[in-house]
């Protein structure tokens, strides 16, 4: 069946253990992030069998997945930031959550206190990306505040950068954080175990050697499926960039103008598109829409060029390749934003080969 995702286990096995040495080398023990495949568990598995001790991921859904799962075998962080709905369920399923609010702190606290546990929390700062954290200057007020909660062990401080803002994580913005971790102490705070220093975005630093001593954890998400770090998109060595192909089937070949002809207005998103005069070409259709994946994937026949798609089909220019035909398939690599659709959507097919 088609459109599919081929998932290449093995591969992933492999870019894990790549990252894990790399930041290990680095006395940093990250976490492995799988929000990216829905929490698949073939995909938890791989990570686990490279060597990950901790799953992250920003859905309770997955959580509660990989929990019932793995059991206590593994440790389970929470990456969003809890809504105080699901506080209960924070404190069943979480080993660890971020946390930014005080409000949802104090009712992890008394959640907490309820069942008879000590629910661990990593606070989050905003080091300018602002997206989720605190703002530095607030951090004293917010441990007066939490070092009274006798139910909730602050464990570590963290920060998110390039999600929002696209701040690159730097020298100088990873050592602020770990200099507020001394601040945090030498106001007679518990010890931080956890100094996370953000996310694959974080890797670049790492192959340079130029990440602060001191972080100690990062989530690592699109490094590990796709073999990239996430400043410039760049190939980390020894990783696989093929872990994932997009698999779709040609319904339609044929010769047609590369203008559409008459007065060009809105498409079906909204959008009034423009058109380079190729003249006649050879343009093959793909059964593979934007209901099905996000169209933003790179063809692995560099003969083949993306013109575009609509809600069902996906358009391709494939005049260099004469021996195509309709009922052939198309490869394509995805990027994060494909990948996380594609994997979400019910419409695309899941297809595991590397299994061991």
């Amino acid at each position: 069946m088609y459109p599919k995702i081929e998932i290449n286990l093995r591969k992933i096995k492999d870019n894990g253990e790549v990252l894990l040495k790399l930041c290990r080398e680095k006395g940093i023990e990250p976490c492995a992030v799988t929000k990216g495949t829905c929490a698949d568990l073939e995909v938890a598995k791989a990570f686990v069998q490279a060597g990950f001790k901790e799953l992250a991921d920003s859905r309770m859904e997955n959580i509660k997945k990989l929990k019932g799962y793995f059991k206590d075998s593994i440790k389970t962080l929470l990456l969003r930031i809890p809504m105080v709905s699901e506080c209960e369920e924070v404190v069943d399923y979480c080993d660890t959550s971020l946390n930014s609010e005080l409000i949802t702190i104090k009712k992890l606290n008394e959640v907490a206190g309820r069942v008879g546990k000590k629910h661990k929390i990593i606070i989050m700062v905003d080091l300018g990306d602002l997206r989720e954290g605190i703002w530095p200057t607030d951090l004293e007020s917010i441990q007066r505040e939490v070092e009274n909660l006798e139910n909730i062990q602050v464990v570590g401080l963290g920060t998110n950068l390039t999600c929002y803002g696209g701040i690159i994580p730097s020298e100088k913005n990873l050592a602020q954080l770990c200099d507020l971790k001394r601040q945090w102490e030498l106001r007679g705070g518990t010890p931080l175990q956890i100094i996370s220093g953000g996310n694959s975005s974080s890797i670049k630093m790492l192959m340079e050697g130029k990440i602060p001593q001191g972080i100690n954890h990062l989530r690592l998400g699109e490094s590990l499926l796709l073999g990239r770090e996430t400043i410039n998109r760049e190939h980390i060595p020894k990783t696989h960039l093929d872990t994932f192909k997009i698999v779709g089937e040609i319904v339609e070949l044929k010769e047609k103008p590369s203008v559409p002809i008459g007065e060009i207005g809105q498409d079906a998103f909204g959008n009034v598109p423009t058109f380079e005069d190729r003249g006649i070409h050879k343009r093959a259709i793909v059964a593979l829409g934007r209901q099905d994946i996000d169209l933003n994937m790179e063809p692995l026949n560099k003969e083949i060029e993306i013109l575009g798609g609509s809600s069902d089909h996906l358009l391709l220019d494939v005049t260099k390749l004469p021996d195509l035909k309709v009922g052939d398939k198309v490869e394509f690599l995805p990027n994060y934003g494909a990948l996380l659709q594609g994997m979400t959507s019910p419409y695309v097919q899941k297809e595991y080969i590397g299994k061991e």
